[in-house]
């Protein structure tokens, strides 16, 4: 039975400790949502063949690109190989800062985690490529996970503005309001705050629906 094969751009998510030869992604696909794909790592040479030297760059994924993928697979899909990797946007920015690095990889590791339904994999994919680019220049890269979250809730069909912001003491309501409404530069919520509320946010979704958070 011939492989399958499959183009399609991609948001890389995870990525798993390398073999001697290949290295493990999860990426998310605006059209097929997550899919495991397997990168040949490189083999090293000291000079180099003119063969070598005539072929196209080698682009070694990283941990939130964007990229074009030219895939294949021969177990119908269960894993992918890449064939070709273009890059489409890389957010190299995101990995300078602990803060950063660690609410955007919270952020890719929900995605991965989660299964998202075919009429809203491509809300999620506009969401990872506005939150990346955020993460990039924000300072308040907590801000932006908390909407993040909220936005992914609600493009997953959950009624957080209807149920979980409805029941707010008026006074977190408020502050919920302002962090979702609010351009970034003008965010003044102390951390502490926006720690809290996300936890309030993350208590909601355990209890009423069925994102795994963990």
């Amino acid at each position: 039975m011939a492989g399958r094969t499959l183009q399609t751009d991609a948001y890389v998510l995870l990525r798993r400790p390398p073999t001697d030869s290949f290295q493990t992604f999860t990426v998310f696909s605006p059209e097929h949502g997550a899919l495991l794909i397997l990168q040949r790592v490189p083999k090293k040479s000291a000079s180099g063949t003119a063969a070598s030297r005539r072929a196209a760059p080698h682009l070694a994924l990283d941990l939130f690109d964007e990229v074009a993928l030219d895939l294949e697979s021969s177990n119908q899909g269960r894993t992918w190989f890449v064939k070709e990797a273009r890059l489409n946007t890389r957010h190299a920015a995101i990995g300078r800062n602990y803060d950063t690095l660690r609410f955007a990889s919270a952020l890719a590791a929900l995605i991965a985690r989660n299964p998202v339904h075919e009429e809203s994999r491509a809300q999620v994919a506009a969401l990872l490529r506005t939150a990346f680019a955020a993460l990039e220049t924000a300072e308040r890269s907590d801000i932006v996970f908390f909407k993040s979250l909220y936005c992914f809730a609600r493009d997953e069909g959950y009624p957080v503005k209807q149920q979980w912001i409805a029941a707010l003491p008026p006074a977190d309501r408020a502050s919920v309001t302002g962090l979702l409404n609010q351009p970034l530069t003008a965010q003044t919520a102390p951390a502490t705050e926006v720690a809290r509320l996300q936890r309030r946010l993350e208590d909601y979704l355990r209890g009423h629906t069925e994102i795994l958070l963990d």
